[in-house]
């Protein structure tokens, strides 16, 4: 008898292992795939920090154009902005109800973050070509160079986040909830809550400052 139990708990036991080896090498993943998006936002942020630095620096160049007080309608701006906050807190409703498993709700405000993130570009774009045919491109003076640039910029990485949570959304409703799913939304909301950051810096340095 004796030896029977132990045959059986010896043959358990490097299943036991393996499956504890294997949880632990998972979670070292996804932790270093985090650190590593983290390392890619630093190189983000010293992107949007020369930026802003070329816009500081060019602002007053408009070379006999329009200035930025001129050309900017601040009440426009702060929809735009209401709107991608809010996506902001859309998508922090995503990620708490996946915390609970909910791939129902999960998917909803993915789509009600996506839909705010177009209604953004929109605006964005509408923005761009209203000032384009005005005569107020980026071709007509330094400062606007560095304003379609700058704000472009951010647009592009919107974008890009929106790609992102198609993606995801797709993957969501084809695999679930799973581990590797689940760390790619993280990461996204990483992203996304960084695009904020940065949009409040070019409402506050633009557009604030400007039609100051």
């Amino acid at each position: 008898m004796s030896t029977e139990v132990l045959d059986r708990f010896g043959a358990q036991a490097p299943a036991h292992s393996h499956d504890e080896a294997h949880d632990h090498a998972h979670h070292d993943t996804s932790e270093n795939t985090i650190f590593g998006f983290w390392l890619y936002l630093m190189s983000d942020c010293i992107l949007f920090a020369c930026l802003f630095a070329a816009f500081a620096v060019l602002r007053g160049e408009v070379a006999g154009g329009p200035t930025a007080k001129e050309i900017f309608e601040l009440n426009y701006v702060l929809v735009e902005t209401a709107i991608l906050l809010v996506s902001s807190i859309t998508y922090g409703f995503a990620m708490v109800s996946m915390q609970n498993q909910q791939r129902g709700r999960v998917m909803f405000w993915l789509a009600v973050t996506f839909l705010l993130g177009a209604g953004f570009m929109a605006m964005e774009i509408n923005e761009f070509a209203h000032l384009i045919h005005e005569g107020a491109g980026p071709s007509r003076s330094a400062f606007l160079s560095s304003f379609f640039t700058l704000v472009g910029t951010h647009g592009l990485h919107v974008a890009s986040g929106m790609l992102w949570m198609l993606v995801l959304m797709w993957q969501l409703s084809k695999k679930g909830l799973t581990p590797a799913v689940a760390k790619r939304l993280n990461c996204l909301s990483l992203f996304w809550h960084f695009l904020d950051v940065v949009w409040i810096g070019v409402f506050t340095v633009v557009y604030l400052m400007g039609a100051m």
